[in-house]
């Protein structure tokens, strides 16, 4: 025991000396508490000496840890050249950050990146921070500083391109992710952001190309499937549209935008028995279910069918009289049966907000729009219009990659 102690006392004292050392040579107040959790480890020692007693088994670990491992750890990371300040300034402002004082945890770190201006982990807190509060260009500052430290920092070059396009500035926005992309082609959320990024600038060929590269390291992605039969529908290619919307459809089954536009294509291509059988799944969805009676109506009046075409008429009415109503009354293929239909006298529009996303409003009036337009083609004039488009779209994008290997 009294060797033991001795050993300890000698370890103990030499590690306290070389910290107090420290302190004065830096100027730095953070090595205080690194002392008195020292001297409460060598007190303890000392209490033990004076009673001749041995300490608890708890007292034992706090003693060595407070003395010796405390001590050695901190010596160990200023070895590898981080001070002990940059190490206690992120600390105390990770414990502000969670008490909910981000003006505490501001102030510390702000002092941190001054005084340590390659400070990886205080950009990166800095930034989030400023996030939160939504100062975005003070933001973008700091992650850019967090990149230039860390050049394998993926999540904030993301956070940059997501930060751009809140702010509108969509081509840097397009940039940075393909930046991001071309150093690690796998990232998932990345490719979403690019891809939503280029459908709302209208750059469908693009953000096909973007969502094809995409598939190679997640073939059995709902939102990748789902995003490219959104892109093709928007070019017009409806059969590749089908089939990118039959793979979402298999991936996840219940998600019934992907079964409407399943349902508006087949329309579009006059399958008449196919359009039904979607549109009655996608009654489940509650936003669906007014469109799904009124297009399920229509498919009746084709067929014939009246009464059938009344009663769905007047259940998508009774689903949302704002929407369905007037498009009853402008449809003429409802001439017939108008008088049956149970149209309200006040059709006013009401403000409801929608679950879909604005790429998927546009998709979903694009291709209803198209039906109309191809409602009194034959099934041969729409097999020709397909094939035509279809063969200048693989045109341009031969052509674009003919422009690529000449520039290479």
């Amino acid at each position: 025991m009294i060797i033991e102690q001795l050993i300890f006392t000698i370890i103990a004292f030499a590690l306290f000396v070389y910290i107090f050392f420290e302190m004065i040579q830096k100027n730095d107040t953070n090595y205080i508490c690194i002392l008195v959790i020292q001297a409460i480890g060598i007190a303890l020692n000392f209490i033990s000496v004076i009673s001749k007693k041995e300490l608890g088994i708890m007292l034992m670990i706090i003693k060595y840890i407070s003395s010796i491992l405390l001590p050695i750890t901190i010596i160990s990371i200023e070895k590898r050249g981080t001070p002990l300040i940059q190490v206690s300034n992120v600390i105390k402002a990770k414990i502000y950050m969670k008490a909910g004082n981000n003006k505490k945890a501001k102030e510390q770190l702000i002092n941190l990146v001054t005084k340590y201006p390659e400070n990886y982990a205080g950009h990166k807190m800095l930034a989030e921070i400023y996030e939160l509060e939504g100062g975005m260009r003070k933001a973008i500052d700091e992650y850019v500083q967090a990149i230039d430290i860390n050049k394998k920092d993926y999540n904030s070059y993301y956070k940059v391109a997501e930060l751009l396009n809140n702010l509108n500035k969509t081509d840097e926005s397009i940039e940075m992710l393909s930046s991001l992309l071309n150093k690690k082609p796998d990232y998932y959320e990345a490719t979403i952001l690019l891809g939503d990024v280029l459908i709302s600038k209208e750059m469908y060929k693009e953000a096909a190309n973007v969502y094809h590269e995409a598939l190679k390291y997640n073939p059995i992605s709902f939102e990748l499937n789902y995003n490219l039969g959104i892109v093709y529908t928007m070019l017009n290619d409806f059969q590749n549209a089908k089939i990118c919307y039959e793979k979402a459809s298999d991936i996840n089954s219940l998600a019934y935008n992907s079964k409407y536009s399943l349902a508006e294509i087949a329309l579009i291509y006059q399958e008449l028995e196919e359009a039904e059988k979607y549109f009655m799944q996608s009654l489940e969805d509650e936003e669906l279910s007014a469109d799904s009676y009124y297009e399920l109506s229509k498919i009746s009046m084709i067929k014939n069918d009246k009464e059938k075409a009344i009663q769905y008429a007047n259940i998508a009415i009774d689903i949302d009289s704002s929407k369905i109503a007037p498009k009853i009354k402008k449809d003429p293929i409802f001439i017939p049966v108008i008088a049956k239909i149970s149209i309200p006298f006040n059709t006013e529009q009401e403000n409801k907000t929608s679950k879909m996303e604005p790429k998927e409003i546009k998709a979903k009036q694009h291709l209803e729009e198209m039906f109309e337009i191809t409602r009194n083609l034959s099934y041969d004039d729409l097999k020709l219009l397909n094939k035509e488009k279809t063969g200048k779209i693989k045109k341009n994008i031969g052509e674009q990659e003919l422009n690529q290997k000449e520039i290479e």
